[in-house]
C-alpha cells in the first residue's frame, strides 16, 4: 500500500509554468496588465480588479520575513526529517506574501524583518521555493 504525500503540490495547466521556472531556480508570480498589481497564489484572474489579463512575471527573489513559527514537532514525512524548521510568511519585494520555509539559518538568528532571498529545496518531483538570509557584505577593501 502506498502512503500519500500531503506535502507535494498538484500541478495543473494554471501552475505548470510556475513549477518549471522553480526547477530552474526562478520564482514567478502573476501580474495584472489592467491594474498593474502583482499577486500570488497563481490564478487565472486578478483578485483585485477581476481582470483575466494576467501574466507570469519573474521576481527579484528578494523578500522580507513577515512572520514565522518554529516547528519542533511534526510526525508527517518529510517534515519529521527537517525538525526543527522555520515555517514562514515572506513579503516579496514585488508585494505578494508567500508561505514558505526559512533555511540555511540558525533558528536563534531568525527574526521578523530579516532580508531573505529565494533558493530551492529539491524533491524527487519538484523544486520548492524556500528562502535563506541574504549574505551580509563585508567591508569594502581599499583595493576595490
Amino acid at each position: 500500500m502506498t502512503t500519500a504525500r500531503y506535502d507535494l503540490p498538484t500541478p495543473d495547466e494554471t501552475t505548470d509554468e510556475y513549477w518549471a521556472a522553480t526547477r530552474e531556480g526562478r520564482l514567478l508570480i502573476k501580474s495584472c496588465r489592467d491594474c498593474g498589481r502583482n499577486h500570488s497564489y497563481p490564478r487565472p484572474f486578478c483578485p483585485y480588479c477581476w481582470s483575466d489579463a494576467v501574466e507570469w512575471v519573474q521576481t527579484s527573489g528578494r523578500a522580507t520575513l513577515y512572520t514565522f513559527s518554529i516547528v519542533r514537532q511534526n510526525d508527517l514525512p518529510p517534515f519529521r526529517d527537517w525538525l526543527p524548521y522555520v515555517a514562514a510568511v515572506v513579503e516579496l519585494a514585488e508585494g505578494p506574501r508567500l508561505m514558505t520555509n526559512v533555511v540555511h539559518c540558525p533558528i536563534e538568528d531568525v527574526h521578523i524583518g530579516m532580508a531573505l532571498e529565494v533558493t530551492v529545496r529539491d524533491t524527487e518531483e519538484f523544486a520548492i521555493p524556500v528562502f535563506q538570509p541574504v549574505p551580509v557584505a563585508g567591508p569594502a577593501s581599499l583595493d576595490d
